[in-house]
């Protein structure tokens, strides 16, 4: 009976560091918690058990309460004590888990730029100049740095075994580093409710060697069209989407999709979060950012951050 409830446990099933840290503080906080909810229940039946009511009960009724210190000290100490043990462990994670904090490695972390759209998820490689449609892939045990805006209603990018879940929020450019510890496919998902295909935005995140990882960006980049400008106001339309490969895309486009909203406020930790480098190759897609930037508010944003 319990192996179906196999999918739904995933986030007790970690494959990174920060799944794995965070899996600790959800069972250390519910130990805590048990101390006092298990005797709380326990005695709640005893009572209610020991004190019914029935014909051979011949008791007196003596509402009449006397103090004592011992038992007060116990049920105030121990609650107590155990909330200010959680509000500890609280602050702890809270900057052990910070999203916008690097993951400590030896390797280059990889950027991923993100972008929740109606009701699809899209993803910019800066540097290896590919995008792609409700699937990431990266490399096993290299820290993933990932950027994340919306172009649509507020959504929620979260990869369970991976890691807890963040915001995304149009004019705003979030956070979030991440790291698979080992191969494999991890489900990932739009935590938010943002319209009635809501429950279509799922993703694959699937961790490879570095080998398989370069072998697959090649891949792309010969065989698949490019994202244009034009390319990408239709995929921006509310509709649901298939897995899709695209060899390149203007560049500046996630820029675009912040600035369009705000006055280029960041948030989530970096003021520089985002990667402007050229892409070699890559002149009609900077031509075409630019035609769309002025077009919209009559001024070229491409590399303003």
């Amino acid at each position: 009976m319990a192996s179906g409830c196999t999918d739904s446990m995933i986030v007790l099933d970690p494959k990174g560091p920060i799944g794995e840290q965070q899996k600790d503080l959800i069972l250390l906080s519910t130990l805590l918690c048990l101390i006092v909810v298990v005797p709380v229940l326990i005695m709640t039946f005893v009572i209610v058990w020991r004190y019914r009511d029935n014909k051979a009960n011949k008791a007196k009724y003596k509402p009449e309460w006397e103090h004592n210190t011992k038992l007060e000290t116990i049920w105030w100490g121990i609650p107590i004590l155990i909330i200010v043990t959680l509000a500890a462990i609280t602050i702890k994670y809270t900057h052990m888990l910070e999203p916008s904090r690097p993951l400590a490695s030896d390797k280059k972390p990889i950027t991923i730029q993100v972008t929740s759209l109606d009701w699809k998820w899209l993803f910019y490689y800066p540097e290896q100049g590919i995008a792609t449609v409700n699937y990431i892939q990266f490399p096993e045990d290299v820290p993933v740095k990932f950027l994340l805006t919306s172009d649509a209603p507020m959504n929620s990018f979260w990869i369970p075994q991976l890691g807890g879940q963040i915001y995304t929020m149009s004019g705003m450019a979030m956070t979030l580093h991440l790291q698979a510890d080992e191969p494999g496919k991890y489900f990932g998902s739009g935590a938010n409710f943002s319209g009635k295909d809501f429950a279509s935005m799922i993703f694959t995140a699937e961790a490879t060697s570095q080998e398989q990882f370069d072998k697959w960006v090649s891949g792309i980049k010969s065989t698949q069209p490019a994202l244009t400008a034009d390319g990408y106001k239709k995929l921006a339309m509310p509709g649901v989407s298939e897995v899709q490969s695209f060899s390149s895309f203007p560049i500046g486009l996630f820029e675009q999709t912040v600035t369009k909203y705000s006055a280029g406020h960041n948030h989530g930790g970096q003021a520089s979060s985002f990667t402007d480098k050229s892409h070699e190759g890559h002149g009609k897609e900077v031509a075409a950012s630019k035609t769309v930037t002025k077009q919209e508010g009559g001024h070229d944003h491409v590399g303003q951050h």
